[in-house]
């Protein structure tokens, strides 16, 4: 059986949301750019993640990661939760960004969303990877690029696979009920990836939790206390004693420069030798049951055999008195 796109929202609903989206996102750019010292790579992170989720991303940013008052940003990212909400949303700037590029392009080329789906992780993996997670690792670990990529590999594909789990079930099930929003030439494609990754971040948090507890991920970060190489900035010793106090130190005591670490969670790979393989292990099998979760879905409430652009056929919409 074939019909007509059945749409999810109403386009009047879509355009207020794109322009609280952009209202979010330019609000979350001035506020990072102009007083709150989070680190570089971090501050388009949180500016990438807000046009993906609009004003839920701009409450996140204010509860998380605003700095409150001038020269509390330390104290205020030191919990944990905070810290995991900084390594989400690193995750979701390169993991998201990935696979909507992959999305639009797959789109363009009418590819069917059982195969779009794997091509849009394997750019979402690639994409986090190799340049969100390793570059970044490469500058403030003070790497070579080839052991922040060995460094930075399974903690980013436990994220992904998380990320990936959320993300490919809303997609399916939202592009199933209104094919319009396959294609990157529509509003509903940019409400559906919204929407995803919302459901992403929300599924690859308590991942980044873990992760970050165990310092195999880096948490939020600021570049007060940041330098290059991830050392304690020269320039700023005044800030030496807001080095997140109560956390586990990640960092090594000092530098090759002589300058002290920044205790902050996450901030280098040491945790690998106080994580067993064994319990890495585990984590990475129920990342990927939690990715075979998300297909399951996809495939029951979904069609993976849709199209740009054709019909859709979906037998357990069809209507009453229709038969195929």
């Amino acid at each position: 059986m074939t019909m007509n796109a059945t749409p999810w929202a109403p386009a009047w609903l879509l355009w207020i949301w794109f322009g609280l989206t952009l209202l979010s996102a330019a609000y979350v750019a001035w506020d990072l750019f102009t007083r709150t010292p989070e680190m570089k790579v971090m501050k388009w992170g949180w500016v990438l993640v807000t046009l993906y989720t609009g004003p839920v991303g701009l409450l996140i940013y204010w509860f998380s990661c605003r700095e409150p008052s001038p020269g509390t940003h330390e104290q205020f990212i030191a919990p944990l939760w905070k810290q995991a909400v900084g390594s989400t949303i690193h995750c979701a700037a390169g993991d998201a960004t990935g696979i909507i590029v992959a999305a639009g392009i797959t789109g363009y080329f009418g590819l069917r969303m059982g195969v779009d789906i794997w091509v849009e992780y394997a750019a979402g993996f690639g994409f986090g990877l190799f340049i969100f997670q390793a570059l970044f690792m490469k500058d403030m670990m003070g790497m070579s690029y080839g052991q922040a990529l060995r460094s930075s590999f399974l903690p980013e594909w436990m994220s992904m696979n998380a990320m990936m789990a959320g993300m490919l079930p809303t997609m399916v099930v939202l592009m199933s009920r209104d094919m319009r929003a396959m294609e990157a030439t529509s509003p509903w494609f940019w409400a559906a990836m919204s929407a995803a990754t919302l459901v992403g971040v929300a599924v690859a948090y308590p991942v980044n939790w873990w992760l970050v507890k165990h310092k195999l991920k880096h948490g939020m970060g600021t570049e007060r206390a940041l330098g290059k190489g991830g050392a304690m900035a020269a320039a700023a010793p005044q800030h030496a004693g807001m080095a997140m106090a109560g956390m586990s130190p990640a960092m090594p005591p000092a530098t090759a420069s002589g300058h002290a670490g920044h205790a902050m969670p996450g901030m280098s790979m040491a945790g690998d030798g106080q994580v067993s393989a064994g319990r890495k292990a585990l984590v990475t099998v129920l990342t990927l049951l939690l990715l075979a979760a998300g297909y399951y879905v996809a495939a029951r409430y979904g069609d993976l055999s849709m199209r740009p652009g054709q019909p859709m056929a979906m037998p357990a919409m069809a209507m009453p008195g229709r038969t195929h």
